[in-house]
């Protein structure tokens, strides 16, 4: 396996770096794949080493390999041009002295569509910093808590941090490789608008559309997603007429989706700025994340209503980079290694599939931290090659009470399989199954899935009483062998030959892991009979089988959670 990620220098094996595999890309770490099993911070945490030292034995405990936590912009530059990182290297210490690996959060600018972790001193200087501009309900401006980006110096200020803060982490970390990657602002673009309505807002709109982003608009139309083409279809005809230089009105501005596309723009150059500078310096991996668009076929139909978020832009962050205008955010912002959703009441699969659109590598760097949001990783690493999901509020979560602390055990000891199952492209396949609805209702169908000569049909696992949740995945290892990863679920196999009559199960064998670094199995029970229904479906059970009463214990707990099944068919 090592073989597929031999590194070119001495140098780029100690720096963190995101390499091309197959139809993806992976997370390299002192010349290995990683795959980060993380968790993120409540938003102050990581702001207090004596707060922390209480933290790292419930990460440990939940098998969490990697911490995302914020660094503010307020807390390392609380004097202009005087830098303090006495608290981030006692991090980084108490980081390293756990094994642990670090995603650091940069909260400059922008968090949450705000402004409101800028130090004191660019906060109450309006005439340098001007903040943005929105329309009240009854159409009359209000100040924003939030810098406009129309504004030069809240980027420069910005830039000239976040070039410290990545000279101090290469100073002090590049020999140790903690930190990962960085998150270059949080959940940027406007929020209870669709734009900034602010004098300098008002003069950018009033003049030509840039000519980097015209060209992208005629020439790069074929490649943008289904989202942006459908938002956006008139502009396919506006930015193909001959002759005529292009204005904001011609784009629509004043409407929601137009205005929406002149943030993006913007909001990516002003995060390209910053990254590209910071990246010069240090060039670990970065990337942004989205606060996503709600609502419509994207809602998840199981989320609960909370307040916040919606479907238009002012609801959730105008300008951020959500499906409607990734492209933008892909063209405009290059030096981000990838574009990262954030995702509490989407749809997660589906949200999960329109973030790999042209190759972006998938990070889920906020999620649900529930057992909602613990089912559906599988279907993120399994069948959308991420690199890594990150529950958020994770140290709130006490070790015993945390629904992640099995699933990233299990996932621990095979990522070296996952891992090589990702490099191979289109080789394993995610999945999972809710609890069943009050009424006894299932609201996760069942799966169909294709590899080599087999259809394969994966539900819930078949018990006398009530069935439990079910996640896992299912990796095809070579023509006629599956490894079957997880709980609560069954696979049946049926060959794809047109002249067979009978489809069976040759093995099934229940297997663990005895080499983590290297992915080497051992052979523990062969299972038959009982285990496959008399050899119908390839059986993983929950741990706890509700037999509802049932006399004869048919269904047996679950084991490891990992088995390698081998069908086989016969033919006329």
């Amino acid at each position: 396996m090592a073989s597929l990620f031999r590194t070119k220098s001495k140098q780029s094996c100690r720096i963190p770096h995101l390499r091309n595999v197959a139809n993806s890309r992976q997370l390299i770490v002192n010349e290995t794949p990683f795959l980060m099993l993380a968790g993120e911070l409540q938003n102050s945490s990581f702001s207090c080493p004596e707060h922390m030292q209480h933290v790292w034995s419930k990460l440990k405990s939940a098998h969490v390999n990697t911490v995302l936590g914020s660094v503010a912009w307020e807390q390392i530059e609380p004097t202009e041009g005087q830098f303090d990182f006495h608290f981030l290297d006692r991090l980084l210490a108490q980081v390293r002295s756990h094994g642990l690996h670090l995603v650091l959060l940069w909260f400059g600018s922008f968090k949450n569509g705000l402004s409101t972790y800028a130090p004191p001193w660019a906060k109450q200087d309006n005439a340098r910093f001007p903040r943005a501009k929105i329309r009240g309900p009854n159409g009359v401006l209000k100040t924003a808590d939030t810098f406009s980006i129309f504004g030069p110096e809240a980027c420069k200020s910005d830039r000239k941090a976040f070039v410290a803060l990545m000279q101090h982490i290469r100073n002090v970390d590049e020999a140790y490789g903690t930190v990962l990657m960085v998150q270059v602002e949080n959940e940027v673009g406007i929020l209870g608008d669709s734009r900034d309505y602010s004098e300098l807002a008002e003069k950018a709109s009033h003049e030509p559309v840039p000519d980097d982003l015209v060209q992208f608009l005629r020439d790069g139309w074929s490649g943008t997603n289904e989202s942006f083409q459908q938002k956006f279809a008139e502009l396919k005809h506006v930015t193909t007429r001959a002759g005529g230089c292009l204005h904001w009105t011609d784009l629509a501005i004043n409407t929601p989706q137009g205005n929406e596309l002149f943030m993006a723009y913007h909001y990516a150059h002003f995060v390209e700025t910053v990254a590209s500078a910071g990246k010069r310096v240090y060039p670990l991996p970065m990337y942004t994340n989205v606060w996503q668009n709600y609502g419509g076929n994207d809602a998840d139909p199981h989320a609960p209503i909370v307040a916040g978020g919606g479907s238009s832009p002012g609801d959730y962050p105008s300008g951020g980079g959500v499906p409607d205008v990734l492209d933008v955010w892909q063209a405009f912002a290059p030096s981000l290694d990838f574009i990262a959703p954030d995702i509490y009441l989407n749809d997660y699969e589906k949200t999960c599939a329109k973030y790999r659109h042209n190759n972006n590598t998938l990070f889920i760097p906020e999620q649900r931290r529930d057992e909602h949001g613990a089912l559906r990783i599988w279907s993120a690493f399994g069948s959308y090659q991420c690199i890594g999901t990150a529950p958020f509020g994770i140290d709130t979560v006490e070790p015993d009470l945390n629904p992640f602390r099995k699933h990233y055990q299990l996932l621990a000891k095979v990522s070296m399989i996952v891992i090589d199952a990702q490099a191979r492209g289109n080789a394993s396949i995610g999945f999972f199954f809710d609890e069943l609805l009050p009424d006894g209702s299932d609201p996760s169908a069942p799966v169909n899935a294709e590899f080599g000569a087999w259809n394969l049909l994966i539900e819930r696992s078949f018990v006398f009483g009530r069935p439990s949740p079910g996640s896992g995945m299912i990796i095809h290892v070579k023509v006629d062998e599956f490894l079957l990863i997880g709980w609560g679920f069954q696979v049946t196999f049926q060959s794809k030959a047109p002249n067979a009559i009978f489809t069976g199960l040759l093995k099934f064998e229940e297997r663990d892991v005895v080499n983590v670094a290297t992915g080497e199995m051992e052979t523990l029970r062969w299972l038959n009979g009982d285990e496959t229904r008399s050899g119908q479906h390839a059986i993983m059970p929950s741990e706890d089988p509700d037999y509802d009463g049932f006399p004869i214990s048919i269904t047996i707990p679950a084991g490891t959670g990992i088995a390698m099944c081998q069908p086989y068919v016969l033919r006329e």
